[in-house]
């Protein structure tokens, strides 16, 4: 039977009005293992608007992470339409898809991701390299990027010589520096000891609060809560999306 959910959501192919950001209709994602084919999302339609703050919560094996990954732009869907910013991204090759993920989505990882013997400064200018912007426009976004995460004494430090909330800064420095559509952040205070991952989540919170499209993958509930809405998955399915603030 159809949830109340899946049903407000009827599949369309019209792209969806200026306002939303994220619109995702009927997102399958299937995976053939062997003569078996698991199906790691079933049909999730939601959309998310410019200016939201929403966290996907779910327990291991849920399908988040599949989720995530589509709205990053780092897989493609079975079947089904997914719109970011006016663009039917689930309709794109891969170098198009590689532009858009440059372009629109910033990304922090729970393990940082940055090389180890660049500065901060060179890590966050590495988005700024692939899309060829000039030197010394690279030079003054990256260095702008650091000072909005309160890093701009530390630009000149190797990860080494940070401590793992520098490095998340860093990082979400590196996600902020080419002004994208969304932050995507998975699990963004996996690594971090308690005082640190808050100091994080009040970084997003002024983040958020200066206009940015944040959306949070997490499965800890004290992460979740500080975003103003929280979409549950389970077994694939949107089971649940309630709005908290």
């Amino acid at each position: 039977m159809q949830s109340q959910i899946e049903a407000a959501y009827a599949p369309e192919t019209a792209p969806p009005p200026d306002h939303v950001i994220i619109r995702t209709r009927d997102l399958w994602k299937t995976y053939e293992m062997g003569t078996v084919e698991v199906h790691a999302l079933c049909g999730v339609s939601f959309d998310i608007g410019r200016g939201e703050y929403v966290a996907i919560m779910g327990p291991s094996g849920s399908g988040k992470s599949t989720l995530m990954n589509l709205i990053g732009c780092l897989d493609t869907p079975s079947r089904g339409h997914y719109w970011l910013n006016g663009k039917l991204v689930s309709e794109l090759t891969d170098d198009e898809l590689a532009y858009i993920r440059n372009k629109e989505i910033g990304f922090v990882f729970q393990t940082f991701n940055l090389l180890p013997r660049a500065t901060a400064l060179h890590n966050v200018e590495l988005p700024l390299i692939y899309n060829g912007t000039p030197a010394e426009r690279r030079d003054e976004r990256a260095q702008e990027a650091l000072r909005m995460v309160e890093l701009g004494d530390r630009m000149h430090h190797r990860p080494n010589e940070l401590s793992g909330g520098q490095r998340q800064r860093v990082a979400i420095a590196r996600a902020l520096v080419n002004h994208p559509s969304i932050l995507l952040a998975d699990e963004p205070t996996g690594n971090l000891d308690t005082v640190t991952g808050e100091e994080i989540m009040n970084l997003f919170d002024r983040l958020h609060h200066s206009g940015n499209t944040i959306v949070l993958v997490t499965h800890e509930h004290d992460v979740a809560a500080r975003a103003h809405r929280i979409i549950h998955i389970r077994d694939g399915r949107l089971d649940r999306d309630e709005h908290i603030r």
